[in-house]
């Protein structure tokens, strides 16, 4: 290991400039955990209700059609009776973590980053149901949560991300592959350690660290290899990381799609096109809820 290479990771292993989980979603990640026939209407709301930004936040996205919504709610508890217990607490996660990002990010605008990561948690959960994946929450959130660690690389390394992100987009490489080549390590990496430092489950804790590679995953490799996919799916659309990857992929080819095919054998029929269709029905609605609530 390089100097350069030892010193950065000693500043991100600090975390010192790192917000720690906001203080309502720790108790709420924790809640949701239980089963769901287990969870109370009332005490989901009254959680979300002690944040009056986020729940601001939450009824605006209640009231998007992305959340299947075509009737206006005005109430929070409204929106849980209507939308369900597991829709709301998708809304209250991403609005949540989208107000973690540093507001100044060394020229390089976050809410790129949040759009990506909302776009990809809809398509998570929109391809779990279609080829029957067990928890399609869980995929939510899964995607939503898979690139923290750009957001880590952006408040502990601003420049030094900066350099390897313009390098990703003159060359149209993948990011992580631009980290790896001016860093020595990838937002994989630095994600794993906001991960273990926000106590996240173990599974959630393997797509932060390996959606890049899903086979390497022992105990987890079908939900990573669902992200991994919908991750590739989303940059290869409208849906990056704000720029263009100057390639041809086959996502039937990807090694995470016959990890996948294990799991769930209607991956074999699976109509990508009109996953594609539906990503790009989501871009502008994705645009307007990530600027509205990041800058609200």
């Amino acid at each position: 290991m390089t100097a350069d290479k030892k010193a950065l990771l000693a500043r991100i292993e600090g975390l010192d400039h790192i917000p720690t989980i906001p203080a309502v979603l720790a108790p709420l990640l924790r809640y949701l955990e239980r089963p769901l026939e287990l969870l109370d209407v009332q005490r989901l709301t009254d959680m979300i209700a002690q944040d009056k930004s986020l729940a601001a936040q939450c009824l605006q996205m209640a009231n998007s059609p992305l959340f299947g919504r075509w009737q206006k709610v005005d109430s929070l508890r409204s929106a849980v009776m209507g939308l369900g217990i597991q829709r709301v607490s998708d809304i209250a996660m991403s609005c949540g973590v989208l107000n973690i990002s540093p507001k100044d990010g060394a020229g390089i605008d976050p809410v790129v980053f949040w759009e990506h990561s909302l776009g990809c948690a809809l398509v998570c959960r929109q391809f779990a149901r279609t080829i029957s994946y067990p928890d399609p929450s869980k995929a939510y959130l899964a995607g939503l949560l898979h690139d923290l660690g750009i957001i880590v690389n952006l408040w502990t390394l601003p420049e030094e991300f900066r350099t390897a992100y313009d390098f990703a987009r003159s060359e149209g490489i993948p990011l992580h592959e631009a980290e790896q080549a001016k860093l020595g390590f990838t937002h994989c990496d630095s994600g794993r350690l906001l991960a273990d430092h926000w106590e996240l489950s173990p599974d959630l804790c393997d797509v932060v660290s390996l959606h890049h590679t899903a086979p390497e995953s022992r105990d987890h490799a079908g939900l990573v290899a669902l992200v991994e996919l919908s991750d590739l799916l989303c940059r290869m659309s409208g849906l990056n990381h704000g720029y263009t990857e100057n390639r041809q992929i086959s996502l039937l080819e990807q090694p995470s799609c016959a990890v996948l095919s294990q799991q769930c054998p209607e991956l074999k029929d699976f109509d990508w096109a009109r996953l594609t269709f539906e990503l790009d029905s989501y871009m502008d609605e994705v645009h307007q809820l990530v600027h509205a609530v990041y800058r609200s």
